[in-house]
């Protein structure tokens, strides 16, 4: 769950520049080639579209030279590793593409809203996109394996971690003030009632697609999916790319036959298979979503409350979490959600912890997830005021931030290496 304020990290920053066809389109540029590493090429549309989207990220101005040249320097280092991962024959599973691909993709379609914005965005289909960019995401995960077998074994002595502060203690920015939070999360189910009322309409509209309705027709006058306006189209897809109850039942089909009607986190679903090619299918369904009411707020509001009380009571937090969350990212820890600061966290939850004292658990709040929504009680485990990075209080971030400098500096000695047996060609 990705509305929840996640943990912050260079790795995460690194994935998220390097995801970018996923975060905007291009503009149009007549293109050229700038740089050709290897066999890679690098265009000027390519360039431009990084550049404008790193100035955004980081309020620079596009058209400085020395900025152009630092993000074209990036592109070059990243197809140089490209090549060495290739030539040292690195590898990366379909099943890795595939899981990077959807996490990527539900987190964008969480950012925007929904998929059909994000297929407006695109003027493609999700299933479009992820063909669109799997060589990509492969070449990304080719080159974040590659920097992680070299630097696997790269440490910092607590000596260089002491030079690195007594160099740089006087520019380190300050440490904000910070939270340690952990939460448990729960979704409000919907009336049996309404469900069995949902399930009937969805039964009934398959039953008048089975004797001659029109399948596309009742996708858009009935679906709630964003494939509503194609009939329903979902495009073809391959296992892992749905969830498992829609992919279990796809799988089954023979081409043209119509699903019963399958429940999902989403809703109730009538899929028909159109085409079978290998491990791919080609599918289109119908979404009824299960509407919730006031009294299926009022129930998960209640349970809340009383497992917070538990909580007051001297009951772990933690194991709490683990029994009754449903954020599938934190249950595990206990509902830890990191170490946070206030510019971390979306204005919503800003609002539900800045007021919280050390030791403190909220009472159940709303939490908006996407188009989706559901409740959460909160435990202030700890709260650290700003302060002045020192050795004292900050000695595991400050040999991160050695580490890091440390981790540059040989990635750049290795670079140079590469281009000395690696063809590059930077073209004015």
């Amino acid at each position: 769950m990705t509305a929840f304020p996640g943990r912050r990290s260079l790795g995460l920053l690194y994935a998220l520049l390097l995801s970018l066809p996923l975060l905007g389109a291009a503009q149009t540029v007549i293109d050229k080639i700038v740089a050709v590493v290897d066999r890679e090429i690098i265009t000027e549309s390519e360039l431009q579209e990084r550049i404008n989207f790193l100035a955004v990220q980081n309020r620079m101005d596009p058209t400085k030279p020395e900025f152009r040249q630092q993000v074209l320097d990036a592109m070059v280092q990243e197809k140089l590793i490209l090549a060495q991962a290739i030539l040292d024959s690195v590898t990366v599973s379909d099943e890795e593409v595939t899981q990077t691909l959807n996490q990527r993709l539900q987190s964008f379609i969480r950012q925007v809203g929904s998929e059909q914005k994000v297929e407006q965005m695109y003027g493609k289909s999700i299933n479009r996109i992820k063909l669109d960019y799997r060589t990509e995401i492969r070449n990304e995960l080719l080159i974040n394996k590659m920097r992680q077998q070299r630097e696997a074994n790269l440490q910092v002595t607590r000596r260089e971690v002491e030079e690195f502060y007594a160099a740089y203690k006087d520019s380190l920015p300050q440490v904000p003030e910070e939270f340690e939070m952990s939460h448990i999360y729960m979704v409000p189910k919907p009336d049996t009632a309404v469900e069995a009322r949902t399930r009937r309409f969805a039964e009934a509209i398959r039953d008048s697609i089975v004797h001659g309705g029109d399948f596309a027709d009742f996708a858009r006058r009935y679906s709630a999916d964003a494939t509503a306006a194609n009939g329903g189209d979902l495009g073809w897809a391959k296992r892992g790319d749905y969830v498992r109850e829609f992919e279990e039942t796809v799988f089954a089909l023979k081409e043209g036959e119509i699903s019963n009607v399958v429940k999902t986190q989403f809703g109730f679903h009538i899929i028909q298979l159109l085409g079978r090619r290998g491990e791919s299918v080609h599918a289109r369904h119908i979404l009824i979503k299960i509407e919730k009411g006031a009294a299926s707020d009022s129930a998960t509001v209640a349970e809340l409350r009383a497992i917070r009380e538990r909580a007051l009571k001297g009951e772990s937090f933690a194991e709490l979490a683990r029994k009754y969350s449903e954020d599938e990212d934190t249950k595990s820890m206990g509902g830890d959600l990191g170490t946070l600061t206030i510019d971390q966290l979306v204005p919503e939850f800003a609002a539900e912890v800045k007021d919280l004292k050390q030791g403190d658990i909220s009472e159940p709040v709303r939490a908006t997830v996407g188009t989706t929504y559901g409740y959460h009680i909160i435990w202030m485990r700890k709260r650290t005021p700003p302060h002045a990075m020192n050795m004292e209080q900050d000695e595991r971030r400050l040999e991160q931030l050695a580490l890091y400098v440390k981790r540059n500096r040989e990635n750049a000695r290795w670079v140079d290496e590469l281009k000395k047996t690696i063809y590059v060609d930077i073209r004015p």
